[in-house]
C-alpha cells in the first residue's frame, strides 16, 4: 500500500490545528509504534488520541521538528497515510432581518399531504443522528424526540448545544427541521415529528470542529444504530486530504446508512469545487443544496449538476433554538435536515429502502425547478412518500454523470422481473439487457424500463462528458476512496516542504519521478 504525506491549502477559514495529524495505521506493529512513549519521543511527535474503528492515531509534531517527523512516520511500515487534522464548519448563511416567522417550507413541500398518506408522521425505530454543534435536548419541541448521544468536542456523554457569537443554535436548529413534535404552543414541526433523533457534538461554540472528531461521531451513530445521519457541515479540501472521512461514510455505507450532506454555502459549483463530505460520491450520500421561498436559488447555495442531488428549503427557516426559542436561519445547513427529516418519513414506511433508492425516489418526485442539480429539482414530500406507499416502479440510478466508457449498474425498485432496459440515445450510451449503461459520447440520454407486467419507468438525465473537475464521481471501483502519492506527485501545498523530506526519505512514493 502506498503511504503519502497529505497537506494543502484550506478554504473558507478550514484550517489544520497546529501540529496535528491523523495517521492511518494498517496493522499491530504500527500502532504499536504510534503510541509507543519511547519511539514517539525518538521520532518528535506525541500520540493524543486512538480512533480504532477508523486505524487512526492523532498525533501532535512539534513544527520545529515537522519535516523530520513526518518523513519518518511515512517510512514506518504499516503506516498508510498521514493527512492534517484540519478544521470543519457549519455551513450556515447570514440571518435576514426581513426573515419570515411562520413555517414556509413545511407547506411548500406538501408535507401534510405526506402525513395523511403515510398515516403517521415517522416511526420512533428510525433513528436520525444529528451530527452538529449539539442540540438543546431540553427543549420542548424536541425533548419527546430525542434519546442519548454524545459529546466528542469536550469528550462527555452531554451533547448540549452550547452558544457562542458563531453559533447561534446550529445543531438545535437543524434538530427541529429533522423532528419538532408540532406539539407545543406558538412552536414548529420537523418534517418527521414522530422519529428519534441521537444528538452528537463536534462542533463548538464557534461553529467549527476538527476531523478527528468527526469521523469518532460518524462511526458513533453507525455503531449506535442510527438509519440516518444528518450532516450540515464540511471544508473546502483536496479529497485525498479528505480520505479518513471519506473511509467513515463508506463504513456507514457498508452498514446500509444514509448519509445527508450540506452541499455548503460559497455559491459555487461542486462540480468544480472540492467540498467534503459534500462531494463523497458513495452510493448512500444525499447532497442537498438549498431553495427559497419562490423555488429560486439563493445566491450563497452551492450547486452542482454531478455532484449536488437535489435542493430543498433553505432560505429563511423557522426552527427551534437554545433554551426554549424559536429563529430563522439560512444555509444549506438548514435545507439538509429537512432532507434527513423526509428520509427518515420514508424510512419509517419502508425500513427496507437504500440510500440510492431513497435518492432516486427523491429525484424523480421533485418539483422541477431552476436550481443546478442532477435533477433540477426541490424535494417534495408528497410525492416521495406517495410512491413509497403505492410502491412505484423507479430506475436506480435516476440521473448521473459519467465520463465516457464508464459503466452504470442499474436496478429497479418495485418493478417484476424480467426487465427490458432501452436508451433514449444510443450515441450517447448504450444499455445491457441486465442493466449495465456503457457511455460512449457525450451528451444526455435517459434510460427507461419495462418490466414483465408492462409497466415502465424511466431515469432523468444521464450525463455523458466529464465535468471540468470531478471531485465527487469517485471511479466505479467500489470503494471511490482516494489512493494518495502517486509517484512524482507532490501532495503538498508548499513543494518546499517535499523537497525537504524527498531529502531526508527519497524513497517515499511521492518522492519518484
Amino acid at each position: 500500500m502506498k503511504r503519502a504525506l497529505l497537506l494543502g491549502a484550506l478554504l473558507f477559514g478550514s484550517q489544520a490545528f497546529a501540529g496535528e495529524f491523523l495517521v492511518k495505521y494498517q496493522d499491530t506493529r504500527a500502532l504499536n509504534m504510534l503510541t509507543s512513549t519511547k519511539t514517539s519521543s525518538v521520532a518528535m511527535f506525541q500520540a493524543m488520541d486512538h480512533n480504532e474503528t477508523a486505524s487512526l492515531v492523532k498525533v501532535n509534531i512539534n513544527k520545529e521538528h515537522e519535516a523530520h517527523a513526518l518523513a519518518s512516520l511515512l517510512s514506518q511500515p504499516g503506516v498508510e497515510y498521514v493527512v492534517p487534522n484540519f478544521k470543519i464548519r457549519a455551513f450556515t448563511a447570514p440571518v435576514d432581518a426581513a426573515a419570515l416567522k411562520e413555517q414556509w417550507a413545511i407547506s411548500k413541500v406538501q408535507a401534510e399531504k405526506a402525513w395523511q398518506r403515510a398515516g403517521n408522521k415517522g416511526n420512533r425505530n428510525v433513528i436520525v443522528a444529528v451530527i452538529d454543534t449539539g442540540v438543546d435536548y431540553r427543549h420542548p419541541a424536541l425533548a419527546p424526540n430525542m434519546i442519548a448521544g454524545y459529546d466528542f468536542k469536550e469528550n462527555d456523554a452531554d451533547p448540549m448545544d452550547k452558544t457562542g457569537f458563531q453559533n447561534p443554535g446550529h445543531g438545535t436548529h437543524c434538530a427541529g427541521a429533522v423532528g419538532a413534535t408540532g406539539l407545543i404552543d406558538g412552536g414548529i414541526v420537523g418534517l418527521a415529528p414522530e422519529v428519534s433523533m441521537m444528538p452528537l457534538r463536534f462542533l463548538g461554540e464557534d461553529g467549527s470542529g476538527d476531523l478527528n472528531n468527526a469521523i469518532k461521531a460518524i462511526d458513533f451513530a453507525v455503531e449506535k444504530g442510527a438509519q440516518i445521519i444528518s450532516a450540515s457541515w464540511g471544508a473546502a479540501v483536496p479529497r485525498s486530504q479528505a480520505a479518513p472521512l471519506l473511509e467513515a461514510i463508506k463504513r456507514a455505507d457498508d452498514k446500509g446508512v444514509i448519509f445527508i450532506a450540506a452541499a455548503a454555502n460559497d455559491g459555487k459549483n461542486n462540480d468544480k469545487t472540492e467540498m467534503y463530505p459534500a462531494n463523497n460520491g458513495f452510493p448512500n450520500s444525499i447532497t442537498v443544496a438549498a431553495s427559497g421561498s419562490s423555488d429560486a436559488k439563493p445566491s450563497w447555495s452551492n450547486y452542482g449538476t454531478a455532484t449536488v442531488h437535489v435542493a430543498a428549503p433553505g432560505e429563511n427557516i423557522m426552527s427551534t433554538l437554545p433554551n426554549n426559542k424559536y429563529g430563522n436561519l439560512s444555509g444549506t445547513s438548514m435545507a439538509t435536515p429537512l432532507v434527513s427529516g423526509l428520509v427518515a418519513l420514508m424510512k419509517a414506511q419502508d425500513p427496507s429502502l437504500t440510500g440510492a433508492q431513497v435518492r432516486a425516489i427523491l429525484q424523480t418526485t421533485g418539483a422541477k425547478v431552476s436550481i443546478e442539480t442532477a435533477c433540477n429539482c426541490r424535494v417534495d414530500a408528497f410525492g416521495a412518500v406517495d410512491t413509497v406507499m403505492s410502491k412505484k416502479m423507479v430506475v436506480v440510478p435516476a440521473a448521473a454523470t459519467v465520463k465516457p466508457n464508464d459503466t452504470i449498474a442499474f436496478s429497479v425498485l418495485n418493478g417484476k422481473a424480467p426487465f427490458k432496459y432501452a436508451s433514449s440515445n444510443a450515441s450517447v450510451g448504450s444499455v445491457s439487457d441486465n442493466g449495465t449503461f456503457t457511455a460512449a459520447s457525450n451528451g444526455a440520454t435517459t434510460i427507461t424500463v419495462t418490466d414483465a407486467a408492462g409497466n415502465t419507468a424511466s431515469t432523468l438525465n444521464i450525463n455523458v462528458g466529464a465535468v471540468s473537475s470531478n471531485p465527487g464521481n469517485p471511479p466505479d471501483d467500489g470503494g471511490g476512496l482516494p489512493t494518495p502519492g502517486e509517484p512524482g506527485e507532490c501532495p503538498l501545498g508548499d513543494p518546499s516542504i517535499c523537497q525537504i523530506i524527498c531529502q531526508i526519505k527519497p524513497d517515499l512514493p511521492f518522492c519518484q519521478q
